[in-house]
């Protein structure tokens, strides 16, 4: 995943239906001799809104929680989509704007206190390590880094085929791979993991070899391929971000109908557009164990 130099100011016509951050903070300086644990978080996506409808898929969100000893203060950090899941997985297509248009970014949240009921009642929360406040301060100024140059949201992976060592064409950019990157943060400066099974969800589309068509000037500029503009618009229109349950599912058929039927998915991963040639199974979500990460102290710095 492409790192940038800086984050792009975002268009006003990028609305979200829920605050991103509402409650967000600056991260603490801690004192270099506390003891902070650290705590997987991980819970159904959108529990707030359907309960444990998606836990039963096992589509599930991740955050990490700490807890100061020496102030006894909690502590939530995740990270998420500024305008919701739709926005950064569809594009909008807008009257008179040739190009398909992206609101999507994603971004560290950073806030006091740990919802322990939303985490424990169809989810986890528990201790995986404990660090010490000068690590903390260390993987803070990391977040700064990471959150400054790591923008854009992806939500699919995109593998050859579903066997283990398959080839990973494009790989995702979502909640969980931030918080596997603040645990291998955290246990390159020292931290010691406790030895607990963790599982992380992956939404996988299966493709031949992807083909590069190019980016958003080079196919839908004033010198652009018409006939190739003309099919992404058309592959993206059943997607709408913001839509009704109802109008969801009448969108959904048609989209499994041109991925199964026509072979055909158009990917747009870090500002540029592919081709993947679908293959069997096509689509699968895989709730599977990722192993908690064990430090190289040898490497140092970001």
């Amino acid at each position: 995943h492409r790192r940038f130099d800086f984050r792009p100011k975002t268009d006003p016509y990028c609305q979200a239906r829920y605050t991103f951050c509402p409650t967000g903070s600056a991260i603490p300086l801690m004192k270099e001799e506390d003891v902070i644990e650290v705590y997987r978080l991980q819970a159904p996506v959108w529990e707030f809104k359907y309960g444990d409808l998606l836990g039963h898929l096992k589509i599930m969100h991740d955050a990490v929680g700490f807890k100061s000893s020496l102030t006894g203060k909690n502590y939530t950090m995740e990270w998420y989509e500024l305008f919701q899941l739709g926005n950064c997985t569809f594009p909008h297509l807008r009257p008179g704007v040739d190009a398909p248009f992206w609101c999507n970014q994603g971004a560290a949240c950073f806030y006091e206190g740990i919802d322990d009921a939303h985490w424990k009642a169809n989810g986890t929360l528990v201790l995986v390590t404990t660090i010490s406040g000068t690590m903390f301060n260390e993987m803070a100024q990391w977040v700064k880094y990471d959150n400054e140059t790591g923008i854009y949201y992806e939500t699919w992976t995109v593998q050859a085929s579903p066997d283990k060592n398959s080839t990973v064409w494009f790989d995702s950019y979502e909640c969980s791979k931030f918080i596997l990157r603040t645990y291998q943060k955290l246990a390159d400066l020292g931290a010691v993991f406790r030895k607990i099974q963790t599982n992380y969800t992956s939404i996988i589309l299966f493709s031949g070899e992807p083909i590069y068509l190019g980016n958003e000037t080079s196919i839908f500029g004033p010198q652009g391929n018409k006939t190739l503009a003309a099919a992404i618009r058309d592959f993206y229109n059943p997607f709408k971000p913001h839509q009704s349950v109802r109008e969801f599912f009448v969108d959904l058929f048609k989209i499994i109908d041109r991925v199964i039927l026509n072979h055909q998915f158009y990917l747009f991963y870090n500002l540029e557009y592919w081709f993947l040639p679908m293959k069997s199974p096509y689509l699968k979500i895989i709730y599977e164990e990722v192993p908690l990460p064990v430090g190289s102290k040898a490497s140092s710095g970001i």
